[in-house]
This record gives C-alpha cells, structure tokens and sequence, in this order.
C-alpha cells in the first residue's frame, strides 16, 4: 500500500520490534495503511500529496461563497501551487482563468492546504459552466499530528489480532473492553476534520 501517514521503522520502533525483524511487516504495514486510510475517511480529506498534477472539475453551484471582495469557490485540499492551472468552461471548451487568488492566505507557508480560489471582484458564473482546477491535490506534507495519529492507531490495529472480541487483559488492570475510538487519535485529528465529517 502507498501513501501512509507513518513508516514501518517507526512503528516497528513503537511497538519495541527489531528493525531487522520482518517475519511481522505484512501485519504492520497493513495496520498503517488501514489507520491511514481511516484518518482520510474520519477528516472527509487526505493529507498525501498527487506526484502529479491531476485536473478535478466542479460545478459552482453550492461551492461557492459570496463576499465583498468577491465570490469564494471551495475546493478539494491544494498542496501546491506550481502547476496551478485554473479555467471555466465546459467538455468543448475551457478558458483560463485569471485574476483569482489562493484561500487560506498564506496556506502552503503555514505547511496548510489551499482550499479556496477567490475571484476578485468577480463571479465564478455558476449558471454558465464548470470550473476545471489542474493541481497536485493534498496536503504540502502530512503534519505532524496526522502522523502520530496514524502510528498509535495502527499501533492498536496491530495488537487488535490478540483481542479479536474486543476484550483486552493485563495483570494490573485485569480484563477490560476496546473503546470503541482512542481518545488521543481523535484528539489529534479533530483540527482537520471538515464540517460535516466524523
């Protein structure tokens, strides 16, 4: 699997593995995949960052926040701003699109996402077309945060294999249940959730 939010030294390194101790890396890289994969799902976005730039389409429709200085379109997570192309239009024809800036101010600086294109004392015409955006989607690099999360949470998906009802004991603390989401994971990811999400 690619794009976890964590490596297999690090875990091994949690979990007091050997490094050179492979007989257990296809349970553990499994376990860091599925935490991945499951942080994306509970924050509704994904903080890797496209090798490439990929073009997304959106319809204006509903993305689009009105204001003073002009119309907001909501975008999906921009981790970088080369390649950046933006154009309105439709399948036979696409213009680009000029005189619009990047949302949040200073995002990729603050090691943020773009996740908004204003127009400047213009309209995304959400009545005329579809905006197509060409960029490298994502997150400029995972923080900090999204990594320590996906390594206990796959630190616990790993031990999950000797407690397969849910049930856990210890000598100090006697038999007790899995609750159902860590306290610390969620901590640690509530800042990125998207309204809606979670």
């Amino acid at each position: 699997m690619a794009n976890e939010y964590g490596t297999l030294t690090a875990l091994k390194s949690r979990l007091s593995i050997e490094a050179d101790d492979t007989s257990r890396d296809t349970l553990l890289t499994s376990a860091l995949g599925a935490a991945s994969r499951s942080i994306d799902k509970a924050c509704g976005r994904r903080f890797w960052l496209d090798a490439a730039p990929v073009a997304r389409t959106y319809r204006p429709a509903g993305r689009v926040a009105r204001g003073a200085d002009g119309e907001l379109l909501l975008v999906d997570d921009i981790g970088s701003a080369t390649s950046l192309v933006v154009e309105t239009g439709s399948a036979a024809s696409w213009t680009a699109v000029t005189g619009y800036e990047t949302s949040p101010d200073n995002a990729l600086v603050d090691g943020q996402a773009i996740t908004g294109l204003r127009r400047l004392g213009g309209s995304w015409g959400a009545s005329t077309g579809r905006v197509r955006v060409t960029a490298r989607f994502g997150w400029p690099a995972v923080p900090d945060d999204i990594t320590e999360a996906a390594l206990i949470q796959a630190s616990r998906l790993y031990k999950r294999k000797d407690s397969p009802e849910g049930i856990i004991g210890s000598a100090e603390w006697g038999v007790r249940s899995l609750s159902r989401r860590d306290p610390d994971v969620w901590a640690l990811i509530e800042p990125y959730i998207l309204p809606g999400f979670a």
